[in-house]
C-alpha cells in the first residue's frame, strides 16, 4: 500500500501556493501535543481555517510519519458528515482522515481514556470493502458492489487542538480528529441491511445521550462513501478492498470520562460497546 505521500493534490489544485514553513510549523505543534499527551492551541493562524490543500498537507506530512514509525493505514475515516456540524464549523463539505492498525479495538474492548485527547464518542456505520475503488464513475452503485458487509461503530473522536476550538483547516490537519474506532461483532451484506433507514441509540451508563437514523450522515451514509471514494482517487491513493471505511455520525457526538460505557445500537446491525479505563488496552469479547 502506498503512503500517505502519495496523497498528492491534484495537478490543477494550487499546491505551489502552499506556505512550507506554515505546514512544518503547523505539523511540529500537532506532534508536540500528541507526544506530550497536552492540546495545543489551533494551527490555523498558521494554515489558515479553510485552505483545503496547506490542511492536507499537515495530514499528510504526520501521516506518513506515523508510517514510517510502523503504523499500518486500515482505512479512512469520513468527518463533518452531519449538517449542523457544517454549519457550527460554518463548512459546505465533509472531511475525512486516515485510519492506522494502532487506532482499531473490538466490541467490548476497553480504551485507556489516556490513548485520546479530549475523547469525544459517536456511533456510526463502518463498511469494510471487497474490492478497490479506484476506476470507473464511483456512484452508488459502484460503491455498493464493493461494499463486502456493513458493521456497527463506535469512534473514538479527539482534538490535538484546546478545548476543541477547531475550523475545518485545523481538524483536517489534526487527521479530521480521528482517535480510535471500535467495531461491532454483526456482519451484514447490503441485501440484509439499508444503512440510510437505520436508526441509532447511544447510552453512556445506560442513559440514553445521542439518537438519529442513516439520513443524517450525508443523506445516506452510502452518499457519504461515494464522496470519499471520488476524493481519495483525486489525492491519488484510491480505496482498497480490506480497507474499513467509518462512513459519518448518525447523531450528535458526546464527551466521555473515565469508567464510562458506552453501547450504540443500530437497526438491522446490532449492539457494539466500549468501557474507557484508566490505563491498559484490555481486550473483550462482545
Amino acid at each position: 500500500m502506498a503512503t500517505p505521500s502519495t496523497l498528492a493534490v491534484m495537478s490543477e489544485s494550487p499546491a505551489s501556493r502552499i506556505d512550507s514553513a506554515a505546514v512544518t510549523a503547523a505539523a511540529d505543534r500537532l506532534r508536540a501535543a500528541a507526544m506530550q499527551c497536552r492540546p495545543t492551541p489551533p494551527v490555523r493562524d498558521l494554515i489558515g481555517s479553510d485552505d483545503i490543500v496547506a490542511a492536507y498537507a499537515v495530514q499528510r506530512r504526520l501521516a506518513d510519519e506515523r508510517v514510517a514509525a510502523g503504523a499500518t493505514i486500515v482505512g479512512r475515516k469520513i468527518g463533518l458528515t452531519s449538517e449542523a456540524v457544517q454549519k457550527q464549523l460554518g463548512v459546505d463539505r465533509p472531511d475525512f482522515g486516515l485510519l492506522f492498525d494502532d487506532m482499531a479495538y473490538d466490541g467490548g474492548d476497553t480504551v485507556p481514556y489516556s490513548a485520546v485527547l479530549q475523547p469525544r464518542i459517536e456511533a456510526e456505520i463502518a463498511f469494510v470493502l471487497k474490492e478497490d475503488l479506484a476506476g470507473g464513475p464511483l456512484d452508488a452503485a459502484q460503491v455498493r458492489s464493493a461494499i463486502d458487509y456493513a458493521t456497527p461503530a463506535l469512534e473514538i473522536c479527539g482534538s490535538r487542538i484546546q478545548d476543541w476550538d477547531i475550523t475545518f483547516g485545523d481538524t483536517v490537519a489534526d487527521n479530521a480528529s480521528a482517535g480510535a474506532f471500535v467495531l461491532g461483532p454483526v456482519r451484514r451484506n447490503l441485501d440484509q441491511v439499508e444503512p440510510k433507514s437505520v436508526g441509532m441509540q447511544m447510552a453512556i451508563n445506560e442513559n440514553v445521550v445521542s439518537t438519529g437514523n442513516g439520513a443524517a450522515c450525508l443523506g445516506d451514509p452510502i452518499t457519504a462513501v461515494v464522496w470519499l471514494a471520488r476524493q481519495a482517487r483525486e489525492f491519488g491513493e484510491p480505496l482498497r478492498g480490506g480497507q474499513v471505511i467509518l462512513s459519518g455520525a448518525l447523531g450528535p457526538m458526546r464527551p466521555v470520562r473515565p469508567g464510562d460505557s458506552v453501547t450504540a445500537t443500530i437497526t438491522g446491525l446490532g449492539k457494539v460497546s466500549v468501557t474507557f479505563g484508566y490505563e491498559g488496552r484490555v481486550r473483550g469479547n462482545q
